[in-house]
């Protein structure tokens, strides 16, 4: 149950606006326990929250992808320091290493989107 003391009852898990740091991390801990056990509903074969959150994995292109497609090279550089910039800012507060994880991705993925246009420069 949340901080307010409210579930979805309906589906029987937490709603994600109501779900604590704790629950979040509580829920993360039991995949991972039961990955070396059984397979849950919740959370499929190849779970990875941080490189391939499969809630970003739904359809045909990954979102990553469909938003460097919508973005000028400037934009989807500042998206990447932006995003990198806020899971470093949050980690003490909310998903911990995880968020020190989700920052290293994305400072990657600028370094690979940097090399890609210094190389279309030269």
């Amino acid at each position: 149950m949340s901080s307010d003391g409210t579930t979805n009852e309906r589906i029987g898990y937490l709603m994600l606006n109501n779900a604590t740091a704790d629950e979040w991390d509580a829920v993360h801990r039991a995949a991972k326990d039961s990955e070396s056990s059984k397979q849950t509903d919740l959370f499929p074969k190849d779970f990875d929250i941080v490189n391939k959150p499969s809630h970003y994995n739904s359809g045909s292109i990954e979102c990553i992808d469909g938003i460097r497609a919508m973005l000028t090279d400037e934009e989807f550089i500042g998206y990447l320091r932006g995003n990198s910039l806020k899971y470093r800012w949050r980690y003490p507060h909310k998903n911990g290493v995880e968020d020190l994880k989700k920052a290293e991705w994305y400072e990657n993925k600028l370094l690979e989107v940097l090399e890609d246009v210094r190389q279309k420069l030269s």
